[in-house]
């Protein structure tokens, strides 16, 4: 056997032995352990443990790094919304370009290999940022998938301009339509519209859904009947949620099986969620983050996801899902092996199954591969492990040399 590529010595899931994986023409051709064959390249990941990379299935390029143009008081939603519209306002194509480009050059190098890009498409924005976000998808296409999705964050019934922008994306390059029905007068009918564009041209659909504390303020039962009334099973994604975080646990899951069986999957967004959420609590505050892990038992397809890095929804952040992956573990006080690999999936197959992507390594897949400075996937969470190298199609995408501490004479052990 011929290859291009064999990475000698690598840790995968499900193998209780290092194993060596070879690649040809973009492909995985073989995994067990020794292969013997002629290669072009050989590579020893040393132990290391190595998996089809991070998924993001929900993030804000266009509006990243943003702070120093913001005020951040109250720290609310509401407060998130206004700001970051007084800003885009004054947002060009290169600027947005050059911002995008800064995260997804860390989302890189953190191992993330796919992603979902939200892209606000409204007259303040106009279509500056989503040809801006055209040109990141084309640019970064050797290490990174980018899916645009085609993003109404300030309603739609208000403003007839938008659906008309939006109509336009979809003809123009965006991969799918998102829709806020919170944010809308008229949030039902935000919903018919987002679908009847989906439905023209035949995209998925990702809301941002039910931002609150307040149970009772809701429009996932429109989003269910929609689903259901359009036949969209299957391709619908409702970010946020946070409100299915007060329910008992009776109710929340009747309603994690009303929307399993409509075919709704959830992402859940922990930097953000727990940043915006409660503030009008001055103790014992919420977290405020749906109980993705939990939601799983009833059925629900679920996943982590960055959303905001560095602007007034989200002062924080690196593109980096392990980290954000170890922070939902934390907060949801979870320790067991079994919780820590279906913290990881969200962050890895899970997310690549609402994205409809294909993920994970095996003989005849595509050699898209990261390795991670850890033993297995549970190191990998629990101690937030550095990525060290990627490979899209076979070819090597980055490099991060590990750390060394550099002991003189001694002084170290004085």
């Amino acid at each position: 056997m011929q290859a291009d590529l064999v990475l000698r010595n690598a840790r995968v899931s499900r193998q209780p032995h290092p194993i060596d994986i070879a690649i040809r023409a973009g492909r995985i051709v073989d995994m067990r352990p020794q292969i013997r064959c002629d290669a072009v390249e050989e590579e020893d990941l040393d132990g290391k443990f190595a998996f089809s990379g991070f998924v993001d299935s929900h993030i804000h390029l266009d509006k990243a790094c943003i702070l120093e143009r913001c005020s951040i008081c109250a720290g609310t939603l509401e407060e998130a919304v206004r700001e970051t519209t007084k800003a885009k306002a004054g947002f060009s194509e290169e600027d947005v370009h050059d911002r995008a480009s800064a995260i997804v050059r860390q989302a890189i190098v953190h191992g993330t290999n796919r992603m979902r890009t939200f892209v606000e498409i409204d007259p303040r924005a106009g279509m500056r940022s989503f040809e801006a976000i055209k040109r990141v998808r084309e640019r970064f296409a050797f290490a990174i998938d980018i899916q645009i999705c085609a993003f109404a964050q300030e309603g739609l019934t208000q403003e007839p301009e938008t659906e008309a922008m939006l109509d336009e994306a979809l003809a123009t390059g965006a991969d799918m339509i998102g829709g806020c029905p919170y944010t809308d007068p008229r949030p039902e009918e935000h919903i018919r519209r987002i679908f009847a564009l989906a439905k023209k041209h035949d995209v998925d659909v990702d809301f941002h859904l039910d931002f609150s504390l307040d149970p009772a303020k809701t429009d996932l039962p429109a989003v269910v009947e929609a689903t259901r009334a359009n036949g969209y099973g299957g391709r619908i994604v409702i970010g946020h949620v946070t409100n299915l975080s007060t329910l008992n646990p009776a109710d929340r899951s009747a309603i994690g099986r009303e929307i399993a069986t409509a075919g709704i999957a959830l992402t859940v967004l922990p930097a953000t969620d727990l940043f915006l959420m409660g503030r009008n609590h001055l103790s014992n505050a919420p977290r405020g983050i749906a109980p993705a892990h939990l939601l799983l038992a009833d059925g629900v397809e679920a996943a982590i996801a960055t959303n905001n890095v560095l602007n007034p929804f989200t002062p924080f952040g690196d593109a980096s899902l392990v980290r954000m992956a170890n922070l939902y573990a934390n907060v949801m006080q979870l320790s067991r092996d079994k919780d820590i690999d279906q913290v990881f999936e969200m962050v890895g197959k899970r997310a690549a199954a609402i994205m409809r992507a294909e993920h994970g390594l095996s003989v005849g897949g595509a050699a898209d591969i990261v390795v991670l400075d850890a033993v297995d996937q549970r190191s990998a969470i629990r101690a937030v492990a550095s990525p060290l190298a990627g490979w899209k199609a076979g070819r090597k995408t980055f490099v991060r040399s590990r750390a060394h501490i550099l002991e003189h004479g001694g002084l170290a052990g004085r």
